[in-house]
Order: structure tokens, then sequence, then C-alpha cells
């Protein structure tokens, strides 16, 4: 399997000569293992929770299983929560930083069984599938670049090779496989996995055997507004399970629940949030979508593709020093941006995603409408779309080519 360079590494580095813990969290088979094992000092010793032997020690006695250590990298702490406050004890005695490098395929903040979210002694990076940018070995500025509104396109990746692309979606082991049948069954057995077993370490979950269908109903959803009553209807749970199972999805870092943008200058904005599959390549593989079936239903090709963008967009967001907010747009007129992003001293990118080689000024209707509400905090908008060419369409507003995302 190829090894490929990740953006987070230089940001893990540094945490750990200044940070006691550094977790690196993402979903299973995103390349976590790889990267810390890559990273790690010589006289950092493994374990991994995946481990049967290992983790039945570490649950019976935490405190005698961390004590005596020196620096250590523990895999999938998800799996033994309980050693968090046994390593919380452990480097409130010996504050040197980096004597713990550990990773988690469940977002921890979110578990009931942790009693202690070593704040102040840890740094989380996420680490998600793999980028186009990262794929590609390019340098994934486009944030940075939006941000000062500069337009730069990269190479173009259009029409076939676009869906090609979307399709492999960014695990390194799928994109391993050498063809795209050969990758769906991938997915499928990834996904069969995670709900046999890292399920259970998240949450009790009553209905476990209905966890699949909802996955495949979820997926239809991806890209929309989220209904849990509609969502949950189709295999009887009502929107309260509904949405507790949703969540636990989003803490395996499946899936995103993508807050509505608030502005009181507007008032008539919608409320609900959506969610997006956080990989293209497991979306479609869940959908069934092949290369032929996607290229004669184009309909078909559009919600696909704005999860791939917004889950481009998240990866480049962790990749530099700055942190962003991501929201979505719509209005009761039905102008929409697609994704919201804001930094820390306000500024906002607004982008919107259209599955056609064309575009027009009525495209440009959300964007205009979000410039308004935020005033001078409007930095830029962006209409990525299936072409090569860059093109403005007014004040700080351009259709981009998709390929912007990892020039």
């Amino acid at each position: 399997m190829a090894i490929y360079p990740r953006f987070v590494e230089q940001r893990i580095n540094d945490a750990t000569l200044d940070t006691r813990v550094v977790l690196v969290t993402g979903p299973r088979q995103a390349g976590k293992t790889t990267l810390v094992r890559k990273m790690a000092h010589a006289e950092m010793d493994y374990y991994t929770l995946d481990n049967a032997t290992t983790l039945e020690a570490a649950r019976r006695d935490p405190v005698g299983f961390i004590r005596g250590m020196d620096r250590a990298i523990i895999d999938e702490i998800q799996r033994a929560p309980e050693l968090l406050l046994a390593i919380k004890e452990s480097v409130d005695i010996d504050q040197r930083a980096g004597r713990f490098l550990l990773t988690g395929s469940a977002n921890l903040m979110m578990l009931p069984r942790v009693a202690d979210s070593l704040a102040g002694r840890m740094e989380i990076v996420q680490l998600l599938p793999l980028a186009q940018s990262e794929i590609k070995g390019s340098s994934g500025s486009f944030l940075r670049d939006a941000f000062r509104n500069e337009v730069k396109t990269g190479d173009p990746v259009i029409g076939d090779d676009l869906i090609t692309a979307l399709l492999a979606g960014g695990y390194p082991e799928a994109l391993g496989r050498k063809t795209p049948s050969r990758r769906q069954d991938w997915y499928v057995d990834y996904l069969q996995a995670i709900v046999q077993r890292d399920v259970r370490d998240v949450a009790q979950i009553e209905q476990i055997a209905q966890m699949p269908r909802l996955l495949r109903i979820l997926a239809e959803h991806s890209g929309q507004l989220v209904n849990y009553s509609g969502i949950g209807a189709a295999i009887g749970m009502n929107h309260i399970t509904t949405q507790k199972y949703v969540g636990v999805f989003e803490n395996l870092f499946l899936v995103r629940t993508l807050q509505p943008w608030f502005s009181n200058k507007l008032k008539r904005l919608t409320k609900t949030p959506k969610v997006h599959f956080l990989d293209s390549g497991l979306l479609a593989s869940l959908q069934g979508f092949s290369f032929d079936r996607l290229k004669s239903m184009r309909g078909q090709f559009g919600p696909l593709l704005e999860t791939f963008v917004f889950a481009e967009v998240l990866k480049l967001a962790g990749a530099g020093e700055e942190r962003f907010e991501f929201s979505h747009f719509r209005d009761k007129e039905q102008n929409e941006v697609d994704i919201v992003i804001e930094d820390r001293r306000g500024r906002i990118v607004g982008i919107e995603v259209k599955a056609a080689a064309t575009v027009s000024n009525s495209d440009f209707s959300g964007l205009r409408k979000l410039a308004d509400a935020s005033v001078d905090r409007f930095v830029s908008g962006f209409v990525l779309y299936d072409h090569h060419t860059a093109i403005p369409f007014g004040d700080n507003l351009h259709a981009m080519p998709i390929s912007a995302l990892w020039r």
C-alpha cells in the first residue's frame, strides 16, 4: 500500500513538543496507525487495543497498565476509555511533553464513559481519509487562497475522471484496490466491521441489527436537510432513536451534521442542519453507484459531489494552524449556499457546488444573499463546477473548477 504525505503530520509533531498527550482521531482505516508509528520516537512502546489480550489487561487494571510507561503509543483508545484517567494521573506526575500518542476511531469527547477529558493536557488532531491534495502531492492551499480572495485552479479533473475520483474515495486501503468493484467490496466489508465491533464501543444500542439499514437510508439523504422522523420511519424508528443512532455514526466519523448559518440581519433562515457523509467512496458504495450509473444518471451525481467537496474542505481545514467553523445557508425563499466557512476573525467564504459544466448568474443567488447578510465579513464566494475554467461573476464571486480544491 502506498504511503502518502499527510497534512496533519506537522501539527502532530508540533503538539508532541509542547503537550503531554496527543490524540489523533478519525475513522478506522484513515491512516492513523501508519502515521503515528512513522512519527513515533524510537523509545516509544506501541500497544493496540485491537489485540484481545492487551485490551483485557487495559480494562482489568487501567492504572497498572499505564504505571511504568515512559513514552507510549496506544492505538484505538476508545476501546478502553477508562485508560484516560490513568493517563491523566501519570502525566500529572511526569509532565514532559509527548509522553503519550493516542489514536481513536471515535469522538472520545462524546463518550459517556470518559471520566475526564484531559483538558489542558491533551491536544486532539483529526485525521480523515486522504484528501485529493495528499493523493496528488499538491499543496492543499485552497482555503488560504479563498480567504485572500485569490483565484487559483490547479490541474483539471473533469468529467469521467471526476466520477472516478468520487467513486474511489480517500481510504488508503480502498485506493490500493486495482478495480472499482474491488474497492466496492472493501467498503462493504469495512462497514460491516464497523457495525459489528465499533458501534458497541461508543453506545448502548438496543436495535443494533437495524444500524446497517439506517446507514443505507441515511446515505439517500446525504447533503440534504435532516428529517429524523422521515429517515427513521422506513425502519420503524422514532425520531429520538434515529437522532441518537445518527449521533453514533457521527461519533465514528462516518457522517457529520452541518449546522445552519445564523444572522440577526436575516430572520427567515432555515434552522435545520444538513447531514453529510465524510467519504464519497463510502457513500457511493452504500448507494450502489457504479461509473456507468453515475455517467448515465447525472441527477444522482450532485449529492455525491457535494459530499465529496464538503469532505475535501474539512480535510484541508485540518492542515494548517487556522481554525474554521462550518455551516450551511438557506433562507425561506430557497436561496442556499452549500458550505459556509468562517475563520476565527469572523471572515466568511461561501461555496456552492454544481454538478454541471456550465454556470449561470442565478447559481450565485445564495452567495449574494450570504454576502449581503455578512456585510464586510464576506471575503469571497465560489460556485465549484465540473469544468477547467475560472470565471468572475461580480465582486468577490467566481465560478471555479472543482480541481481548485487540490491545487
